[in-house]
């Protein structure tokens, strides 16, 4: 009888071993997320190089938008809709800006949709630099 009860017990422990993964019991199996990560660090500074950021946020675009941008939706948006190539996003319509020179520095590092990122661009003035790329440098 202890041979019998042994044997259903391993059986028993067997069973749940290969078959619990399969099921679902094991919340260590599930991913944490079904989207490619997309999450930058922006920052903006004086001057011709980004030698010293003035200010810097935090931009997290999926699984959804959020950070200590004062715009995540619409600066996700933005980038979602060129692919994260920051080239790309276009100066908003009907903005005046005037051609007074004083160069702000923009970076933005980090992840976007899984891949690493690292960018730069000099904009003449904080106008430009507002009115460029839905706000994605708009803080």
């Amino acid at each position: 009888m202890r041979n019998t009860a042994r044997r259903a017990a391993t059986r028993g422990l067997a069973v749940t071993a290969v078959c619990g993964p399969l099921a679902g019991t094991s919340p260590a199996a599930a991913p944490a997320s079904l989207h490619a990560p997309s999450a930058l660090v922006l920052t903006v500074g004086h001057g011709e190089s980004a030698a010293a950021p003035v200010r810097a946020v935090t931009l997290t675009c999926a699984p959804k938008a959020s950070g200590t941008h004062p715009a995540a939706g619409p600066a996700c948006a933005g980038l979602r809709g060129t692919g994260g190539d920051f080239d790309a996003l276009a100066a908003a319509d009907g903005v005046l800006c005037t051609r007074e020179y004083a160069p702000l520095v923009v970076t933005a590092d980090g992840v976007w949709e899984g891949r690493r990122l690292s960018y730069g661009r000099t904009f003449a003035n904080e106008c430009l630099k507002n009115a460029t790329g839905a706000g994605v440098f708009a803080f």
